[in-house]
């Protein structure tokens, strides 16, 4: 590999003769090799943005010449469409408040910039990283607006995959909403259920999480870009600041407005602790729900087997024919995740001091790895797992008979105490509630079956009582 020299205001440094990034990013790739991981994506394109919004914002009060503002515009607009994917280097575990991500950005802009006008790599003789593409701007604005943007971006995207996960629990809702079963408490016996109304539960509970996350939105919609370094808008023109904000909403097509307070903007990281944990209690409801789906597949022959999975691969290296519910299984791991990056989050938001907290880096990190293994779980779950699981009615009816939770729906119409008999005998006997009541003359097969309808026994009322 070649390298060029690059000077900063700390010496020279050795940089890629191929790369669009520069001294300090260099510095900040030799600084921290620590996970070896780069910065997600959505950081990266909402950086870009703000960059480009900037510049057109300054050639707009005439503080940025136009030639030089249209050929970073141009550089951004490149980055954008995946261009220098491969430029943004530096970890994501880095120096405080972000400063070398942002330099890293604001650097290969301007040695494309420059190409663009016919300079060189490594030669900022016509656009500057910081005097040109970072005008008007600090490291301590930007890199709080681009967590909001890239935040708002991928709840979008995880808001899209947890509405076709609840809709497709509402599509087998309806399904299997003919199907009566034994309902559960502690794991124990308990009143019949129909096996829709489980799927619908769950379908209520996912559309619950959605709007929880949608309320976190307009905390991210309200931007502190314009603050410049403690908020106050040193070197920033009033008219940028108002114009930044403006263009950002038309790029992104986000409702954005300018923040009351561009101090209380840049100090705080609520609106990120309020998303984080609603994307957390959504990853809380997600495992109980994947746990049920293990236990009512579970099985096939010696567990509840009351739904079948789609088989996606084998599970047994030493058992042949084996078959795993795999996808609940990783949306169990996923959601462990999440929280752990909850936790992640809430601690470095309480970590800041005064006008700034450095720990953005670690909060950005978390907060967009959370919602992007979530999301891209829920697609699997959702395509691979949800859309195609079946019913096994008879196994349903087999329990449901089983059950001595038909004690309860008996007792309105044999009385409290006979219900408790039968229950007894049936657990002593071995024999389904369904065998004792015919057995012993209570009902007949007839009433017993009126008793029994699946709809006027899974919804309010006294059923059986005249």
């Amino acid at each position: 590999m070649t390298y060029r020299l690059e000077k900063d205001t700390m010496g020279t440094v050795e940089v890629p003769e191929s790369a669009y990034y520069g001294a300090q990013t260099q510095r900040a790739v030799n600084n921290f090799p620590i996970s070896g991981l780069k910065p997600h994506q959505a950081l990266v394109r909402a950086t870009v943005r703000i960059k480009k919004c900037a510049a057109i914002a300054n050639m707009t009060t005439h503080r940025l010449a136009k030639e030089i503002g249209d050929a970073i515009v141009k550089a951004a607009d490149e980055a954008l469409a995946g261009s220098f994917a491969d430029q943004f280097v530096v970890d994501p575990f880095q120096a405080g408040a972000g400063t070398s991500h942002n330099m890293n950005v604001n650097e290969v802009l301007a040695n494309r910039a420059n190409e663009i006008l016919g300079g060189t790599r490594g030669e900022y003789a016509r656009v500057n990283a910081n005097d040109h593409v970072n005008m008007a701007q600090s490291t301590n604005d930007v890199f709080p607006t681009a967590m909001r943007l890239a935040a708002l971006e991928l709840a979008h995207e995880l808001d899209n995959e947890l509405r076709d996960l609840s809709d497709a629990f509402a599509r087998k809702g309806i399904e299997f909403d003919h199907i009566l079963k034994s309902g559960r408490t502690h794991l124990q016996d308990a009143v019949p259920i129909r096996l829709g109304q489980e799927f619908s539960a769950w379908s209520i509970a996912i559309a619950n999480n959605r709007s929880g996350i949608e309320r976190t939105f307009a905390g991210l919609r309200e931007l502190g870009i314009g603050g410049t370094a403690v908020g106050t808008g040193l070197n920033a023109e009033q008219a940028f600041i108002d114009l930044v904000v403006e263009a950002l909403a038309r790029e992104t097509g986000q409702e954005l407005t300018r923040g009351e307070s561009l101090v209380e903007r840049m100090q705080n990281m609520d609106p990120f602790v309020a998303l984080s944990s609603s994307v957390k209690g959504t990853a809380v409801n997600l495992i109980k729900i994947a746990n049920d789906l293990r236990l009512l597949s579970s099985g096939p022959r010696t567990g509840l087997g009351e739904i079948n999975l789609p088989a996606m691969q084998p599970g047994s290296s030493i058992m042949p024919g084996k078959v795993n519910p795999v996808l609940p299984e990783v949306t169990n791991m996923v959601c462990f995740q999440v929280m752990g990056c909850d936790l992640t989050v809430a601690l470095a938001a309480q970590a800041g001091q005064l006008e700034l907290n450095v720990m953005m880096p670690v909060i950005a990190f978390n907060l967009l790895f959370a919602m992007e293994i979530l999301k891209n779980c829920l697609h699997q779950l959702t395509t691979l797992c949800v859309t195609g699981i079946s019913a096994n009615e008879e196994r349903c009816r087999t329990f449901l008979d089983q059950s001595v939770g038909l004690a309860t729906v008996l007792a309105p119409s044999i009385g409290y105490a006979a219900a408790a008999e039968v229950a007894k005998e049936s657990a002593k006997s071995g024999k389904s509630i369904r065998e004792v009541i015919l057995e012993r003359g209570i009902l007949t097969e007839e009433e017993l079956e009126e008793v029994l309808a699946p709809y006027p026994l899974t919804t309010p009322g006294v059923h059986g009582k005249d």
